[in-house]
């Protein structure tokens, strides 16, 4: 009976690695298109990566609890409202914290970039996030072209000029 369980046991194994079943999800590198992903903001909009093409896409995971992602907000919304709204759009990506959490944390702010929920960790994931924060620069034909992780003060000379580098392309 023993022999039975295991050599069903061995074949289902098997037949889940030959399936494709047990490969890791492909996660993000620069270079390659961004990985999509739809997530609903904190209001209920609903927001599809893919259809955000022709604008550069500025994405940062971040959360409540993580005091570098607390402090480098601030200067990502600088940053935003640098930018021409036409051709470039923030979204901070509220990584495993709860959206209560994050509307009282921005509304505190007065942060106007949309707020998506990714609670679950679901575009987290897809880029592969080790840590928080974590921000990646997607082009216009929606590329990953940078990755940063830690925290960054987004509104300095450098990154003004980095975006509207990608902006003008």
């Amino acid at each position: 009976m023993i022999h039975k369980i295991a050599l069903v046991l061995l074949f289902g194994a098997a037949a889940l690695l030959f399936s494709g079943c047990g490969e890791p999800p492909r996660i993000a590198e620069v270079g390659d298109p961004a990985p999509d992903f739809t997530l609903e903001d904190l209001s209920g909009r609903t927001w599809t990566l893919s259809e955000l093409k022709g604008k550069v896409v500025f994405i940062n995971f971040w959360a409540t609890w993580c005091p570098p992602c607390r402090e480098e907000m601030p200067s990502m919304q600088r940053l935003a409202d640098m930018m021409p709204e036409d051709s470039f759009v923030m979204l901070a990506l509220l990584n495993r914290d709860a959206p209560s959490m994050g509307a009282n944390f921005v509304r505190k702010l007065g942060v106007t970039m949309p707020i998506l929920n990714d609670q679950g960790n679901q575009a987290g994931r897809l880029y592969g996030i080790t840590g928080l924060p974590e921000t990646f620069i997607v082009d216009k034909q929606g590329i990953l072209r940078e990755k940063y992780i830690g925290p960054a003060q987004w509104d300095s000379p450098v990154y003004q000029q980095l975006m509207k580098k990608y902006i003008a392309e």
